[in-house]
């Protein structure tokens, strides 16, 4: 097989690994994720199908290091007792996972009590998000989801009482008949909890949900994104007053709890995705993995053992000798300069534009220079040095900067 010069897809850092569990108990209205309810006859052929998975991308890539693992969905938290530990299992078999890697679980408050916190825990998973969304009860009942207020505020405890010790919390804001009053409660309610992280999404209306058609029948009222651009200002200072360190637009830690596993999509570093519909980038590549739950399972079972692509790169042969893939697209160095940009400035302490250069092997100060020149002159970057960064005032507003990197 031929091979290029390009660098290795996978630096001796490591890359981020995202396991995606398609099953829900329950789908809520708004979401277009790929996941599904009432397919449980495929979870017990799911686990030899992503393990299986695994396995042959960590032969084929030569055991690469991982130094962060998060498991999304869906509802991971929905598999039955042990089949965390079982996949984890065959992570830590087939690629050297970092001693002090991140392995993160997306969880249902339904779903935890304190023995299921304490399985969890028990099977290597070391950090839980709790996808809370939000503690009014009516709101709850519009977002589809299968818990309660009180039973957002158990599980929360119940990760405690189990030795969780680095938890995100999951809210939304911007929804159907969200005043500021229950917004305030629910933010001020869960801030006094004091969990490490804090992720907070403006509910996007999908097209395809029922959530849009109920939005067309009149059933649900349009968000008002004024009031929801309060809300996130509320946030911004009760979570700031609150030691919070607002590190990413969407996302609060307390120190040394940003979330090191999105941090790799942030810096444009490389990751690979298992399951239905996960995604990947290594090298040169994206690619993901087929959409069917049941096709998956059929052609992840079957996937012959595979040789190690030689001098750990990627070329489209190779990514045809893959059964599980939908799709794959060869990223240009255009394409790479320009998600480099904008996925960067995501975070709020800023770009360094010589590390970043370093790692494109172009200089993006000067490839860019106009497109950043604009940006400050409106506004919407400031620039101290090596280190530019969106200003306070455009948050709210980032794709405005982020386009002018697009074309």
């Amino acid at each position: 097989m031929t091979t290029s010069n390009a660098r290795p897809v996978i630096p001796a850092s490591g890359m981020g690994l995202y396991v995606h569990i398609p099953f829900c108990k329950t789908k809520c209205p708004y979401c277009d994720f790929n996941t599904y309810q009432g397919i449980e006859n495929l979870i017990e052929p799911f686990l030899p199908a992503v393990t299986s998975e695994i396995e042959r991308w960590g032969d084929s890539l030569a055991h690469p290091a991982v130094k962060s693992i998060f498991f999304g969905g869906g509802t991971p938290s929905y598999l039955p007792k042990g089949y965390i530990e079982k996949i984890l299992g065959s992570i830590q078999a087939s690629y050297r996972v970092s001693p002090d890697a991140e392995i993160t679980i997306e969880a249902n408050p339904g779903d935890l009590n304190a023995a299921a916190c304490a399985a969890i825990l028990a099977q290597g998973v070391n950090r839980l998000s709790i996808g809370v969304q939000s503690l009014d009860n009516d709101l709850l009942n519009l977002l589809g989801r299968r818990h309660q207020a009180s039973e957002a505020m158990e599980a929360f405890e119940s990760s405690r009482q189990a030795g969780f010790d680095n938890v995100n919390l999951d809210l939304m804001y911007g929804l159907p008949n969200q005043s500021m009053v229950r917004w305030r409660h629910t933010l001020d309610s869960l801030v006094g909890l004091a969990p490490d992280h804090i992720s907070l999404y403006a509910l996007s209306i999908e097209e395809g949900t029922p959530m849009h058609r109920w939005l067309e029948e009149g059933k649900i009222t349009e968000p008002d994104s004024d009031l929801a651009a309060d809300m996130y200002q509320y946030a911004r200072e009760s979570l700031g007053a609150a030691g919070y360190h607002h590190y990413e637009i969407s996302n609060w830690s307390l120190p040394g709890r940003a979330c090191e596993h999105n941090v790799v999509y942030w810096e444009n570093g490389p990751y690979l995705g298992v399951g239905p519909g996960a995604h990947s980038r290594l090298g040169d590549w994206r690619f993901w993995t087929l959409l069917s739950p049941r096709e998956y399972n059929a052609k992840a079972t079957g996937w012959p053992a595979a040789d190690v692509w030689p001098m750990n790169e990627l070329v489209e042969a190779t990514l045809k000798e893959v059964p599980t893939l939908g799709g794959w697209e060869h990223l240009s160095l255009e394409t790479t300069c320009s998600e480099t940009m904008f996925l960067g400035l995501r975070m709020l302490d800023g770009l360094d534009l010589s590390n970043a250069s370093s790692l494109t092997g172009v200089d993006l100060a000067k490839k860019f220079r106009s497109q950043i020149r604009e940006c400050i002159n409106l506004g919407l970057l400031e620039q101290n040095g090596d280190c530019l960064k969106l200003t306070e005032s455009s948050y709210l507003i980032a794709n405005q900067a982020f386009t002018r990197f697009l074309d």
